[in-house]
């Protein structure tokens, strides 16, 4: 995001003398740029300038020449004969390595008590056998440059004109050298694209405040076009959306240029503040300029160039290598600057808008600048610095629209920066390719501000503030109260399109904190649905368990599936791609909640949370038929038929609830053991939720991915699957890194509550009358699970059954071979009489019988 350092922004517009980044910031948030960061220097604490009165060179043992150096600090000097190591003459005592300074140079002293970058704390110290009592310092010390040759020089004593220049010795250097200055970054939303330059901000903090704004693009005294320079073309033979890639071009050319010629300091300065890095005279002029103005622009080597530059899109299989040293090779769609060596628009030379080619880059030997600045369709370059992953400094401005209409004056500030700091020449040829659309005017009904906002401005009000933000302006129809207005944006504005734009800016200007909070009454209604409260209540009914409810990215990888063991044909493979997802690893909508829940529980575990037990209830998709339709394109209204296609072909997403815990879901406390879940607490759940919504289901065993083969079981309602259960297969605990022995289970919510319907339920009356306690072992076939037979008994029982529940399997000598005993606890209880010792013998008989008949039961003896 931009950075705006006050001595730069007072450039443009009146600022207080006294302003700091916390009131510009404050100044800013009344216009929507908010505050990101406050960025402050590493470098704190008494940095002075000093003379250097005295230098003595001594060879130490190990070979090394060091310089002893007396140096003036002014009121931090030593009184003479006082001090760590005395001297005859005020001054402090300090060792140095470096050797491009002498006697009488004015120099950069970090005494003690200061703190560079890194942390590094300066104290006195002994070493070479003197007390060095500071630190004179190079730029690489103070972090102003990434390398150095030697300590920073200010003057020379003979130099009375660098002498007058620099503070006095002991005086603070820190703001000569720009490190105590503060620099505001902002948040700048994807419509006010302008804010990406000074230019601006300036103007939204004129805004804001009521300063003077100056428009730097009116400074600038632009040569006549005679197009005699540097030929451009525009081929744009495919373009995106109907919109030609360039309609603008400016070329200048600046002959002569010193090679060696470094960029001033203040430009350095700005562009190291701004957060970009100097590199050499031509590139800062262009990048200065673009934070400046906001138009992005290039410079080539006029001598690697053959005319006509091309505008073009690329050819498939095209290749361009890029300023980052990175081969890229090209899509059809994207827009490219090509020259013309070999043929007319043959060589690839840059990415339009997002970055140059390395064939054509400045070098040390560059004496002759091309300079571009251009306006290019914000939607190709967007879509190309996507496409190669370059958010580049000018594709950040390209993509969110820039001034159509500042592009030679950009150039023209680049070619004056490099005759002034270069020794060059501007070439009196000059080239505009310039095919622009300027605004058309829009109506603007001054009632629409108070329809949509409460706000009443007047209508000199409204005026006003339009042609603020550059706007013009005109009355078609004064209403006295109200009026019908003609509205022109400003060329740097392409977001305000329509009417409710410009509501927007007169609400921004007059203050959002002036539109009065008005709570909408609620309507009378009939509160919240019953799939809305079932679906409640079932998180409720979770949460009292002991689950903890998570929500989780609906996108997953292919490798969620596989770490599954999910197989290839099953249907929860068949997952819906997003066309631009968010994270390109992660490009599939998921068809099951295990699909992101399981890697949220490898999440918890992997930071120091084994204890998890987590449940999820949200929406997965279900493809449905895969449609082929031409795509209408923008702006076009598809047919009704077609419009009925698509709905047919739009995915089912059913709400699906899904759990995944540790077998140790709590810690040891105190001598009291862990309490642990297994595979029975997963069937738990899904018999919980049953209880819940109050549906009579089935839980059958089953073989489902990605749970355990012999550990899992369905839930079924109605003869229909809607959910599993069980212990984790052993190969996907391994996969996701869980514990050993980790649960899950999911079920289709919604199918669930389907089968439920919507009908009240209905609550039986107390039963008064005692109930009868029965056991009951059965020996059955190994083949037959629990829950069959206890269905054969529910069914022999009838509606006097109360409560069932398995106490006791046995196996072994007193049954068969292949064969089990079961034994269950019985309560009985009739609604209208006390249950006789006949009445429980009866239904002992008829269970036995029922079980005998249904499953070759036997009463165990």
């Amino acid at each position: 995001m931009p950075f705006v350092p006050i001595d730069w922004l007072k450039e443009h517009v009146e600022v207080p003398a006294d302003l700091t980044a916390e009131q510009l910031a404050a100044d800013l948030v009344k216009v929507g740029l908010e505050e990101e960061e406050i960025h402050r220097s590493d470098v704190t604490g008494p940095i002075v300038v000093g003379k250097v009165l005295t230098l003595v060179k001594e060879e130490q043992k190990n070979g090394k020449l060091i310089n002893y150096c007396r140096v003036d600090v002014g009121p931090y000097n030593d009184a003479p004969g006082e001090g760590k190591e005395p001297a005859d003459f005020p001054s402090r005592g300090i060792i140095c390595g470096a050797h491009n300074f002498v006697e009488g140079d004015y120099v950069v002293v970090s005494l003690p008590g200061a703190v560079l970058p890194g942390d590094f704390a300066i104290a006195a110290r002994k070493t070479y056998g003197h007390i060095s009592d500071g630190m004179i310092c190079s730029a690489k010390e103070l972090g102003l440059s990434e390398e150095s040759e030697g300590i920073i020089v200010l003057a020379h004593e003979d130099d009375a004109g660098a002498i007058a220049s620099i503070p006095a010795p002991g005086e603070d250097a820190l703001g000569y050298l720009g490190l105590d200055s503060e620099v505001l970054e902002i948040n700048v939303t994807p419509d006010r694209g302008y804010c990406f330059s000074m230019r601006g901000i300036a103007r939204e903090y004129s805004h804001s405040t009521g300063a003077k704004f100056t428009d730097p693009a009116h400074d600038v005294d632009l040569p006549p076009f005679n197009n005699k320079g540097f030929p451009v073309e525009v081929a744009d033979d495919a373009p995106i959306h109907g919109v030609p890639g360039a309609d603008r071009f400016v070329t200048r050319i600046v002959r002569g240029v010193n090679p060696n010629a470094e960029s001033p300091k203040w430009i350095r300065d700005r562009l190291t503040a701004a957060g970009m890095r100097p590199i050499s005279l031509a590139v800062d002029a262009t990048n200065y300029v673009m934070l400046d103005l906001g138009q992005p622009l290039h410079a080539y080597d006029l001598s690697k160039l053959s005319a006509p530059i091309v505008v073009r899109r690329a050819k498939p299989g095209e290749k361009l290598r890029t300023l980052d040293d990175a081969e890229r090779t090209l899509d059809p769609e994207d827009l490219v600057i090509s020259d013309s060596e070999g043929g007319k628009g043959t060589r690839v030379i840059g990415l339009a808008g997002v970055m140059g080619g390395a064939s054509t880059e400045i070098s040390d030997s560059t004496q002759d600048v091309l300079i571009e600045a251009a306006h290019f369709d914000a939607v190709s370059i967007a879509r190309g610095a996507r496409r190669h992953r370059l958010p580049s400094e000018a594709s950040k401005r390209f993509e969110r629209g820039v001034d159509p209409l500042i592009a030679p004056v950009a150039a023209q500030r680049v070619a004056e920066i490099l005759v002034e700091f270069g020794g060059g020449t501007i070439d009196e040829a000059n080239f505009e390719y310039n095919e622009v659309s300027l605004p058309t005017p829009t109506e603007f009904d001054t009632r629409e501000t108070d329809r949509l906002t409460g706000l009443t401005p007047s209508v000199e009000k409204t005026i006003t503030i339009l042609r603020e933000i550059g706007a013009t302006v005109e009355v078609v129809e004064d209403r006295g109260d109200s009026a019908l207005l003609s509205v022109t944006a400003p060329t740097w504005r392409p977001d305000l399109v329509g009417p409710a734009h410009y509501v927007e800016e007169v609400a921004r200007l007059i203050g959002y904190d002036e539109i009065a909070s008005i709570v909408p009454p609620a309507p009378a209604g009939r509160g919240l649905t019953v799939v809305q409260r079932q679906r409640r209540d079932l998180a409720r009914a979770f949460a009292e368990q002991g689950w903890t409810q998570v929500l989780s990215y609906p996108f997953v990888s292919a490798a969620a599936l596989d770490k599954q063991e999910i197989p290839q044909d099953d249907s929860r493979c068949r997952a819906i791609r997003l066309v631009n997802p968010l994270q390109e690893e992660a490009p599939y909508m998921r068809t099951s909640i295990l699909d992101s829940l399981l890697a949220t529980a490898k999440m918890n575990v992997a930071r120091g949370n084994p204890q998890v037990a987590i449940f999820e209830t949200s929406l997965v998709t279900l493809p449905g038929k895969i449609v082929d339709i031409e795509n209408p394109g923008a702006g076009a209204r598809p047919s009704d038929e077609v419009l009925q296609t698509l709905h047919g072909a739009i995915p089912a997403q059913p709400h699906h609830i899904a759990g995944v815990a540790a077998p140790q879901v709590t810690a040891t406390v105190a001598g009291l053991p862990p309490q642990v879940w297994d595979w029975r607490d997963a069937i738990e759940a899904l018999k919980i939720a049953a209880r819940t919504v109050g549906v009579d289901v089935q839980i059958v065993a089953a073989q489902y991915a990605p749970f355990h083969p012999g550990r899992t079981a369905a839930l079924v309602v109605g003869g229909q699957v809607i959910g599993h259960a069980g212990e984790l297969a052993p190969k996907v605990v391994k996969a996701f890194d869980l514990p050993k022995r980790s649960i899950a289970f999911e079920f289709d919510a919604d199918a669930l509550m389907a089968a439920r319907g919507g009908e009240p339920i209905q609550v039986a009356p107390v039963a008064t009358y005692p109930s009868a306690k029965e056991d009951i072992a059965l020996v059955v076939d190994e083949k037959y699970t629990v829950a069959e037979v206890m269905r054969v008994i529910e069914d022999a029982a009838g509606e006097v059954l109360e409560d069932i529940h398995l106490f006791d399997v046995y196996r072994g000598d007193q049954v068969d071979e292949g064969k089990k005993s079961l034994a269950f606890a019985l309560r009985f209880r009739s609604a209208d009489h006390t249950l006789s010792a006949e009445d429980t013998a009866g239904l002992r008989h008829k269970i036995v019988k029922r079980a005998k008949s249904k499953l070759g039961a036997q009463l165990r003896g």
